[in-house]
């Protein structure tokens, strides 16, 4: 059976520590889009980790991980994730890489760097990471996969070809330094040594193990209002984030994933630029910040504050629809309990007429919240294991989210750790 771990919202949701504790029970974790421009936080017997390629389930001896072909493969990133995790004490992960899996390459990260700086005050945010740079050149069929590794002679031959455009913009645009074929070389040669022990046709290892009966678990990055589709188009990432494409950013079946567990977190959270309706700012946005989360609401990849704000029922049912969401993890509900009164997005107003569904760009730039007032329940909740023995007015704030977005909240997180986790 294949269970896909998606967000619901912007990212950070939690998706990590769910994935962590799903794998217990899986043989297969498997990262299906994205690259190294987010990560995932886990706390576990082993201590704090920030991953941001390998997927979430490395931490377990009976699981294998796999790096999908929809992923963006940073190889000097995951052979250092790799090194880092074995230093903490982690047993050796067992790690497959799809030979169709396409390589971030490190002109495609100065290109990202090159561009938000030529964008100045109209920039995207980005991590600078070369996601987008990577997508693009991947969609205009000039990106260089895995498997073209195996072939130096031709591979260099096509560098040539890459480098022409590549350099015309790196003069004219830019003004920055050109590109060298022999230097390209060189970085593909040392990420050939690194990857190729772990390269395999990854979609045939999983139809095999789907035959064998065996589970597989699909984790996401980032989350619906990121998607490209379905986002808050244009500040969205450059790969689908949805459950959908978890089949073919891994290489499975569509049919196959029969359950889709989506995260979302018990406030708003985001990190970059983009229109976040039930955003809250100055004192009370610092508080909420500095509670929430691990160590305070700060990016795992970039460490940059996110901006923070209440609950959105409609983002976040418009994020389950799309996700096709069998079951809720609902994440981060501890940092809560400081709260008198919580307010909660039921609705929008655009222009004096309120809505319940999430609209395009263009509208939502006009939206204001609508808010509920739920009470607090003014205690910490952190050790909890029944979801009976939460205090009153948490199970009716979990109880009034379930039923506004109608989905079934199955999962409750009350702390960083693996079991700091409720199961309703």
């Amino acid at each position: 059976m294949v269970t896909a771990v998606v967000g619901v919202n912007w990212g950070d949701e939690g998706k990590g520590k769910v994935t962590d504790t799903l794998a217990e029970k899986a043989d297969i974790v498997v990262r299906f889009q994205g690259g190294a421009n987010a990560g995932h936080t886990i706390v576990n017997e082993y201590g704090r980790f920030a991953l941001h390629t390998l997927p979430s389930g490395v931490f377990y001896n009976h699981t294998t991980s796999v790096i999908g072909n929809g992923v963006a493969l940073n190889i000097p990133k995951l052979v250092e994730e790799v090194e880092g995790i074995v230093k903490g004490g982690v047993p050796k992960p067992k790690i497959l890489v799809s030979d169709r899996a396409q390589i971030v390459m490190s002109y495609h990260i100065l290109f990202d760097q090159y561009e938000e700086e030529r964008l100045g005050g109209r920039a995207f945010g980005s991590t600078k990471s070369g996601i987008a740079p990577f997508y693009s050149d991947k969609f205009a069929k000039v990106g260089i996969q895995v498997s073209e590794l195996l072939d130096m002679d031709a591979l260099r031959t096509k560098v040539e070809n890459i480098l022409i455009k590549k350099n015309v913009l790196l003069e004219h645009l830019y003004h920055k330094p050109l590109l060298t074929v022999d230097a390209v070389m060189e970085e593909l040669e040392g990420y050939r040594k690194m990857v190729l022990p772990f390269v395999c046709d990854t979609s045939f290892f999983l139809s095999n193990a789907l035959k064998e009966g065996k589970s597989i678990l699909l984790e996401g990055q980032l989350g619906t209002m990121k998607d490209p589709d379905h986002g808050i188009y244009p500040m969205v990432t450059s790969s689908s984030t949805l459950a959908g494409y978890g089949a073919v950013g891994a290489g499975v079946p569509p049919y196959e994933i029969k359950k889709v567990v989506a995260v979302t977190k018990a406030y708003s959270s985001a990190v970059g630029a983009g229109e976040f309706v039930s955003e809250i700012f100055g004192d009370e946005a610092e508080e909420l910040r500095r509670r929430g989360g691990d160590k305070g609401e700060y990016g795992a990849t970039t460490g940059r504050p996110r901006r923070v704000g209440w609950y959105d029922l409609v983002a976040s049912r418009y994020g389950c629809r799309l996700q096709g969401a069998t079951d809720v993890a609902l994440t981060v509900l501890d940092p809560l309990g400081y709260l008198d009164e919580i307010p909660v997005c039921v609705a929008y107003d655009i222009e004096g007429l309120k809505t319940t569904e999430f609209p395009p760009t263009s509208l939502l730039k006009k939206a204001k919240p609508v808010y509920e007032v739920l009470p607090g329940w003014k205690c910490d909740i952190r050790g909890i294991r029944k979801y009976e023995e939460l205090p009153e007015n948490c199970r009716r704030y979990v109880e009034f989210i379930e039923e506004r977005l109608g989905y079934p909240v199955t999962m409750v997180s009350n702390g960083p750790g693996r079991e700091d986790i409720i199961y309703r």
